[in-house]
């Protein structure tokens, strides 16, 4: 019997359909302005470094549970920038990057064919890509409403969401995990800009006011690529009911799974130090607050951006037309189809960029 890959069971890779748009954004005579893709490009914190070079001789295998030091720093920080009491250090699993544990995840929780995952209408792709790996059913929907009487085994949400920067308020949430309890679901909620709100509070779904100090079926995923420009070291964790956590954890032990200990150590510093957070999120303030002008200023509406760190923009048109408007002007931005069919109409536009680009990006739309 042929071998079955499963790639073919996967969508192309999206950013291959942008090669043209963005040989035309190359030719702007003052170079690109990529806004296109979420990348971090400021220098990670001194701190941080050192603390990777503090252990880069330890020549030992590290734990798949991460060090006590690393999981302390993460509940107390939970508590300290968020507001979320209760997360023992042992709910705590440290991941090699969130896109991997997104991916994987279905997987790990042993779900297939006769499994529904829920993810949202407007999504990261990467839920579906994690469903796809898996052999599950995939359901896009946005409220309880739309499932009727289907029992999905994950329910994936994203607060603020990525690409639209959406926040979901205490009352939806409570009511996605009073509704996944009533039918025995798994919820994960993608909460990795969580730090980044400008206009709205975002919460967790570990909040107390979300699930009454109750973690059991909530899993939260969080990243240190943004908040802490640690992209590159591959920093994320999961917290929530120490059961699942519990399960996940022996799965990723036979796997092989370990983030590596200078990654460790670099990643406890980057939640105990608030300092270097907080001048990060006021550089993506800043840009923002230009972005958002021009963009606006330029006739483009922006909807839903209340935090996180895009603005989703649509000029009325299909979202194909819209990055090429934006590639006359020598700047890439991503469409929204990427994010699934009701993004048809809008483009994502990072703040990822330098000071510099984000004026040039900025000056050009003027």
């Amino acid at each position: 019997m042929p071998r079955k890959s499963p790639a073919k069971a996967l969508p192309d890779f999206p950013w291959d359909s942008l090669a043209s748009a963005k040989q035309k954004a190359q030719s702007h005579p003052d170079g690109i302005v990529n806004l296109s893709v979420g990348t971090p490009v400021d220098p990670v914190a001194p701190v941080i470094q050192d603390a990777l070079a503090s252990v880069a001789a330890v020549p030992g295998y590290p734990t798949t549970h991460g060090t006590d030091e690393l999981r302390e720093a993460t509940s107390a920080s939970l508590a300290r920038r968020y507001g979320v009491t209760g997360v023992d250090p042992a709910a705590i699993l440290p991941v090699i990057g969130t896109k991997e544990v997104i991916a994987w995840l279905p997987t790990l929780l042993g779900l297939g064919a006769e499994d529904l995952v829920v993810i949202p209408e407007v999504a990261y792709p990467t839920y579906e890509v994690g469903a796809l790996l898996a052999g599950t059913r995939v359901l896009r929907a946005d409220g309880t409403a739309q499932l009727g009487p289907q029992t999905p085994a994950l329910i994936f949400v994203n607060s603020p969401s990525n690409p639209t920067g959406k926040v979901l308020g205490v009352p939806h949430l409570r009511k996605v995990v009073e509704f996944a309890r009533e039918r025995g679901a798994i919820v994960a909620s993608d909460e990795c800009y969580l730090g980044l709100t400008w206009e709205d509070e975002a919460v967790s779904i570990l909040d107390p006011r979300v699930c009454g100090g109750d973690h059991t079926g909530l899993l939260a995923i969080h990243s240190l690529s943004k908040t802490s420009n640690l992209a590159s070291y591959r920093a994320g964790f999961l917290a929530g009911d120490p059961e699942l956590v519990a399960e996940l954890l022996e799965v990723r032990k036979h796997a092989g799974l370990m983030m590596p200990t200078p990654i460790q150590a670099a990643m406890a510093a980057a939640l105990t130090d608030d300092d270097q957070e907080r001048e990060q999120r006021e550089r993506y303030r800043r840009r923002r607050e230009i972005l958002l002008a021009a963009v606006r200023g330029a006739g483009l509406t922006v909807d839903n951006s209340e935090a996180g760190l895009y603005l989703w923009a649509t000029r009325g048109e299909d979202c194909r037309d819209t990055v090429d408007w934006f590639a006359e002007r020598g700047i890439l931005v991503a469409p929204g189809d990427f994010y699934g069919p009701r993004g048809v109409k809008h483009v994502r536009i990072a703040l990822t960029a330098s000071d510099e680009r984000i004026a040039a990006g900025a000056s050009r739309l003027g």
